[in-house]
């Protein structure tokens, strides 16, 4: 049963875990103002008080509003039990994977709850929820707290920048570079998408025309590259393809060469004369580099 709750008497602490969305606050907003909060808020009631849970939109706008009391429901009075209860009814209240994502890493940490009771209390797999305390776990607390202010969009994090971190070995802090740069900058999916392909492949000098915040130029470039594969001929991607694997396996030979377990005598010997026949074409390699480079940039 709904009750009317004091506003400011809410503990907001899980504020942060919902993500913000301007344009439909303030759809709510004007909403509000004709017909008032129909929906209840939800939370849970400890002994200290009322933990808001859901809600935050009507929250806010209410505030702006100057209304002092809203409808609010209770789902207990457990904590991790007022969490597990939102997750299971998450499609009805429209939470988004980000925002799950971050309420099992809150069971998982604060409350010391494992991956098989999570999975059991809400009647899903493991692997769901492996695949949410990983989402959280991967990004940093800048990366966080880009998307979930609503400044960086979901889907570009999801689908665009983690797909280099997986696929292409880019580092947590790159990503955080890139996702700080063109935070905030109104950018469609697509935009970002191409600047990340620039980011995450290109030259240095792209990448610090976005760090440094001038993203018109390196976008105007992306822009003139041919969305269609058939841009570019059939020798054309070819060698693109092997300049993409190229980089990968450098990016891989330099991470490993430092290992400790490059112990053993076997590896030693087989590993000395090939890097000797690599090191003996690396001047002409280069050099044909740089000339492919040169030619490429004047194009």
């Amino acid at each position: 049963m709904a009750r009317e709750v004091e506003l400011s008497t809410l503990d907001l602490r899980y504020e942060s875990y919902r993500m913000k969305q301007p344009a439909l606050e303030a759809r709510l907003l004007a909403s509000i103002v004709q017909r008032g909060i129909e929906e209840p808020l939800e939370g849970v009631d400890m002994q200290g008080g009322s933990i808001l849970l859901n809600g935050f939109k009507r929250y806010r706008c209410a505030r702006k509003l100057g209304i002092e009391m809203a409808p609010y429901t209770s789902l207990g009075e457990d904590e991790a039990m007022g969490i597990m209860g939102l997750l299971r009814t998450s499609n009805n209240r429209a939470l988004s994977i980000i925002e799950q994502a971050g309420f099992i890493d809150e069971l998982k940490n604060l409350h010391k709850m494992s991956v098989a009771e999570i999975a059991a209390e809400l009647s899903r797999s493991k692997s769901w929820v492996v695949m949410r305390a990983g989402l959280i776990g991967e990004m940093s607390a800048k990366v966080r707290k880009k998307l979930f202010a609503g400044a960086f969009p979901v889907y570009s994090y999801m689908y665009s920048c983690r797909q280099f971190m997986r696929m292409n070995g880019v580092k947590k802090r790159e990503i955080e570079e890139f996702v700080v740069a063109v935070s905030g900058k109104k950018l469609s999916v697509r935009e970002i998408e191409q600047l990340a392909h620039g980011y995450f492949r290109g030259p240095e000098s792209f990448r610090d025309e976005i760090r440094s915040g001038n993203i018109a130029l390196p976008l105007e470039r992306m822009r003139q590259v041919p969305e269609d594969p058939d841009g570019c001929n059939d020798f054309e991607r070819g060698l693109l393809k092997d300049l993409e694997i190229t980089q990968k396996y450098m990016q891989r030979v330099m991470g490993k060469s430092h290992d400790r377990r490059l112990s053993t005598r076997a590896f030693h010997a087989q590993a000395n004369l090939l890097t000797a026949g690599i090191l003996s074409r690396a001047p002409a390699f280069f050099q044909t580099l740089r000339e492919l480079h040169d030619r490429s940039g004047q194009a």
